[in-house]
């Protein structure tokens, strides 16, 4: 897998503290960007349901129900 380096800025304080702890920050800052990824592809999907789910609501029952059945007979 190809790699790329990205660089953040962070108070020196902070960093002191980290180090002082040992805290590996190439680890937490994978996992929290592949959480981050993760959280908004699924915010996306949530987002496309609720579009869809306006969409077919416009559907009548019946027009369903009669696709459906066209579906089965074509079979």
């Amino acid at each position: 897998m190809e790699q790329v380096v990205i660089s953040a800025k962070i108070p020196k304080a902070l960093k002191e503290e980290i180090d002082r702890l040992g805290i590996k920050i190439s680890e937490i800052v994978r996992r929290a960007l592949r959480e981050e990824v993760l959280r908004r592809k699924l915010e996306r999907i949530r987002e496309r349901r609720r579009n869809l789910r306006e969409v077919l609501n416009k559907i009548p029952d019946e027009r369903i129900v009669q696709t459906i059945r066209e579906f089965r007979e074509g079979r």
